[in-house]
């Protein structure tokens, strides 16, 4: 809190603000930031491990075995979310669960068993996509500028 909220405040806030300021738990900062760093890094070995898999056995080559590797994490993740697996996984590593691919099948599957009650159309299908359809969105919009713009310096540039 700022110097001057501070002096907004009456003796009585500001001695409260202290006493929560004494009180508050602290946050292992550190030991979150490696648990995230471990998490994410195992769950890029495994699709690394997959992409692999792809490639030696079904004969794809390193730029067409993204595509089924990223189906089959996100795959994964979503069968994981609903054994609730995956949930535990989150606890302990926090974003580094969250940030890879499998963060999306996991918001994705989690809104559906969340309203699964109201049933398949209006909660299942209306809801998969809440958090997960902004990411689509942008992503898409994101996707038409970068070629816009190489598509316009290959024109001009002759890159």
């Amino acid at each position: 809190m700022s110097n001057n909220q501070k002096k907004q405040l009456t003796p009585v806030q500001q001695e409260y603000q202290d006493l929560e300021k004494q009180k508050e738990t602290k946050r292992p900062v550190v030991k979150n930031c490696i648990k995230a760093f471990f998490t994410g890094g195992i769950i890029c070995l495994i699709g690394q491990a997959i992409q692999l898999f792809y490639i030696y056995y079904f004969n794809f080559t390193d730029q067409t075995a993204g595509n089924p590797t990223v189906g089959t994490m996100i795959f994964i993740a979503m069968l994981l979310t609903g054994f609730g697996v995956y949930d535990r996984i989150a606890q302990f590593g926090g974003a580094g669960s969250a940030v890879p691919v499998t963060g999306f099948g996991n918001a994705v599957i989690s809104a559906c068993i969340e309203h699964r009650t109201e049933g398949f159309v209006l909660g299942v299908g209306g809801n998969m996509f809440k958090l997960a359809g902004s990411v689509i969105l942008f992503g898409t919009f994101s996707a038409f500028v970068i070629a816009a713009i190489k598509t316009i310096l290959i024109q001009w540039g002759g890159l």
